[in-house]
């Protein structure tokens, strides 16, 4: 029976053996899926739309191959063909399970009739409108990427882009793009079995070796009836070695315990063989995995407005802004350069560094405004817009605790995001954002549904830093818990207080605030309010009231340098731009106004005429 037993266990070893070995070879299905594209027209972009990268489950590989520079960029499709409506592109899609490629041409500019048309066709445009030829678009450093790459005459990326991100592949934006493509996915083909089967089989192949040695040793002990000998001594075994020796003649036959050692180590020795080799043929797919499924963390629930667009930047996305922000003004601010600051800043943001710039350039004792911060990135809050202009909010707080806030604008695809607001966060203060994958909408300047529409907020505030709790506009603010408005207050009087001491008898210091000329930048907030943003043009001005009285600039550098006057017999105005952040409730509820951020920096100055 023990023969019956390893015979089956020699079977079923050399199947299950079989089994493992074939799951890993012949039967083994591909590792790979792959898709050439095809193009066969010379274009200087590609676009790769998300479908086709989502034919087959799992990540994707691009490969692309050609002479040069190879660029590589991904965003989300709707920008993407913003981006290259202008140009002449192939468009490589799913058609009913196929991969097409589609070559979309730039329509035709017409011929601008004014000089105001021309400024608004976008760069790659105005060359062919001037009569001249198109350098093509440059798609380096674009602010729409979510990622790029560049690599030498081979790029290859990993990728795992969903359906509504496309790939952009190009040159330099003006040479053709490479046309050999493909990409690539794991099919996810795995042998699970393969390793039980061929260490079971090991296993069985072991029993069986046992099983046919113990049935060797049960046919040996039972060999049929033997002659009786003469009766012994049950404590004198016969030893038939030493007999043979008294007798002069010596056995070189091993004993029956040496022949038993001997055949179990060589029948352990192809057992133990083949099991490592067994084993060493293994990988990690040759074995099934027992992955435990996670536990999904509950979160809070945001529900997003019916027809909401895509936010504008992503948080990685938003970093990259900030830092090439930072970086170009930087370099700006050791230039003393305001056309290289326009690069990355526009409207109050900008007006302050040109300004700063005029002084530095001639007053040694002025300092520079502070650097544009670009990490840490705490708080992002992008507007959920799919066109343009689009905006987003972002707070970066320096390990000190000193945060900075700021509102960055995009007038459209191809143009760099430049910051128009930049404020000091004050202390203690709380934003109901959404997450950034959700974003925000815009606020419309004249909105009804908040306490004061967007666009009266930088007046009636202003109203409130003159008349302070006079003002029939207090109602609406937070006066208490107002840093700026105190500060502000403190600084007049104790300015007042100064000039009353040396001219109050020849001249006249007042103050006055009005609305700033940019435009206010709203974005919504979860509690249905918003945070807006806006300037408040704060002035000095100092008058003479006495005929003979001449007012000089000989404390007032900044002054003097900004006028190009030393003293006037008729006065100086000096206008400060505030900019300030704020928390706008909605009109339903019975929270005030609040004051979020604010920054103070010296304008403009005039002499004043009769």
């Amino acid at each position: 029976m023990r023969f019956v037993w390893a015979v089956v266990a020699f079977v079923l070893a050399t199947v299950m053996i079989g089994a493992g070995i074939a799951q890993r070879t012949v039967l083994h299905a591909p590792k790979t899926a792959s898709q050439a594209i095809e193009i066969d027209q010379e274009v200087p972009f590609i676009l790769i739309d998300g479908a086709v990268f989502n034919t087959h489950d799992g990540s994707q590989t691009l490969r692309a191959q050609g002479e040069g520079t190879i660029f590589g960029a991904y965003g989300r499709t709707a920008d993407m063909t913003a981006w290259l409506s202008t140009s002449d592109y192939v468009h490589v899609t799913v058609d009913d399970g196929d991969v097409v490629a589609t070559t979309v041409s730039a329509p035709i500019p017409e011929t601008p009739t004014d000089d105001s048309a021309a400024e608004d066709a976008p760069a790659a445009d105005a060359d062919a409108a001037a009569g001249g030829e198109a350098a093509g678009l440059s798609p380096v450093d674009s602010d729409l990427w979510l990622a790029q790459f560049q690599q030498e005459d081979v790029l290859i990326e990993a990728l795992q882009l969903p359906e509504d991100v496309s790939m952009l592949v190009a040159s330099d934006g003006t040479a053709p793009a490479p046309t050999e493509l493909s990409l690539t996915w794991p099919t996810g083909a795995t042998t699970p079995w393969a390793g039980p089967l061929m260490v079971g089989g090991g296993i069985l192949m072991a029993l069986g070796i046992v099983l046919y040695l113990l049935g060797l040793r049960h046919v040996r002990r039972s060999r049929g009836p033997r002659r009786k000998g003469l009766p012994l001594a049950e404590t004198e075994p016969i030893d038939l070695s030493v007999v043979e020796a008294d007798k002069g003649v010596i056995s070189a036959a091993p004993t029956r315990r040496q022949i038993s050692s001997g055949k179990r180590a060589f029948a352990l020795v192809p057992v133990v063989a083949v099991s490592a080799l067994l084993l060493s043929g293994c990988s990690a797919d040759a074995w099934p995995r027992f992955d435990s499924t996670p536990t999904p963390t509950p979160s809070d629930t945001i529900i997003v407005p019916e027809g909401q667009g895509q936010p504008a930047v992503t948080e990685t996305q938003a970093e990259r802004i900030l830092a090439r922000i930072s970086q170009q003004v930087a370099d700006a601010d050791e230039a003393l350069d305001a056309d290289a600051a326009a690069v990355r800043l526009t409207g109050p943001a900008l007006a302050a560094r040109q300004t700063n710039y005029s002084l530095r350039a001639k007053l040694d004792t002025e300092a520079p405004l502070d650097p544009v911060p670009a990490t840490p990135l705490t708080t992002l809050l992008p507007q959920a817009y799919d066109g343009w202009p689009r905006t987003f909010m972002a707070v970066v707080e320096a390990e000190d605790g000193h945060a900075t806030v700021m509102m960055a604008a995009q007038d459209d695809a191809w143009s760099d995001y430049k910051l128009v607001y930049t404020a000091s966060l004050t202390a203690g203060a709380s934003m109901n954002l959404a997450p950034p994958y959700v974003g925000a909408i815009a606020i419309e300047p004249s909105s009804p549904f908040l306490v004061l529409p967007p666009d009266q907020v930088s007046a009636a505030y202003a109203d409130v830093l003159d008349k302070g709790e006079a003002s029939e506009y207090s109602q609406y603010f937070d006066l208490e818990s107002d840093a700026f408005l105190a500060q502000m207050a403190s600084n007049r009087a104790d300015r007042l207080k100064t000039f009353e001491e040396t001219g109050k008898e020849t001249g006249t210091l007042t103050f006055s605030a009005a609305a700033g000329a940019q435009a206010p930048v709203s974005l919504a907030t979860l509690d249905s309010g918003a945070i807006v943003a806006v300037t408040v043009n704060d002035s000095d001005t100092v008058m003479a009231t006495d005929e003979d009285a001449v007012i000089k600039l000989d404390d007032s550098p900044r002054v003097q340098t900004l006028t190009g006057a030393t003293q006037s017999a008729v006065g100086f105005t000096t206008v400060f731009a505030d900019q300030l952040f704020f928390f706008v409730p909605a009109q339903s509820s019975s929270e005030r106004i609040q004051v979020l951020g604010y920054t103070s920096n010296i304008l403009s100055a005039k002499v004043e005429k009769e």
